[in-house]
């Protein structure tokens, strides 16, 4: 195995002969393929809405409710969007039951079970002889 980095007492170096070319290759394809698949991804979400309303045009166009799909502005604006989103929060929070929340404790009488034993839970080597 060979060191990058060489420690003397009071320098550090660093040895770049050490460094061969499969490295650099292993090095830079990895950042390609890093950089390339972000590049994707933006690419993806930035078009997504666009994709998504093209969809929905679609759809309303076989319903005949719009002829023209150019004509029909199906974009929500950001404010419309957000007042959506908490509706349907606090009527998904609505739902839920409510509770009493009174906790009742009971004790009962529990058979002897090992699981709950403390002699089997210690090593061999700690147990006394009986």
């Amino acid at each position: 195995m060979m060191t990058f980095l060489r420690i003397h007492p009071l320098t550090i170096s660093f040895d770049l002969s050490a460094i061969d070319w499969f490295a650099v290759t292993v090095a830079v394809a990895g950042y390609v393929t890093v950089f390339l698949s972000l590049l994707a991804l933006y690419y993806v979400f930035n078009n997504l809405p666009r994709l998504i309303s093209l969809n929905i045009r679609k759809k309303l166009r076989k319903q005949g409710r719009i002829k023209d799909a150019a004509q029909s502005d199906l974009h929500i604006s950001g404010e419309v969007g957000a007042a959506i989103s908490m509706a349907l929060f606090f009527y998904f929070s609505e739902m839920h039951d409510k509770e009493s929340e009174v906790i009742t404790i009971r004790r009962t009488r529990k058979e002897y079970s090992p699981w709950s034993s403390r002699i089997y839970s210690l090593n061999p080597y700690y147990r006394k002889k009986l």
